[in-house]
């Protein structure tokens, strides 16, 4: 993909995982962390969102979310231009932190 066609995109995660038995509650933990430690912020309970560059990057992250599901519920995702993202309305409560501290303006790659 060139360089002019990339650009930034939210991989938006919702996610529904049962929680009655101890291994039920150990997925649902395995794979919050997982999703905490690939770089997911907490947008609400059980929806993730993380930044990608490009669909290069996407396919990539899908991979590895594929690869750590838990065995049992209902996982989603949804992939939107940064652009889009952006146009989202907050309709009651306040901006997480992560949104009033980091925009795609300030994101920066190493």
């Amino acid at each position: 993909m060139s360089k002019e066609t990339r650009r930034y995109m939210r991989m938006l995660l919702f996610f529904d995982l049962p929680m009655v038995t101890t291994a039920e509650k150990k997925a649902y933990t395995r794979f919050r962390r997982f999703l905490l430690n690939d770089g997911y912020d907490m947008l609400q309970y059980s929806v993730y969102g993380r930044i990608v560059y490009g669909r290069d990057a996407e396919q990539k992250h899908l991979q590895r979310l594929s690869n750590n599901l838990p065995s049992q519920g209902s996982v989603r995702l949804l992939t939107v231009t940064e652009k889009q993202y952006a146009s989202m309305q907050l309709l009651l409560g306040k901006p997480a932190l992560q949104e009033q501290k980091v925009n795609a303006q300030q994101f920066l790659l190493f």
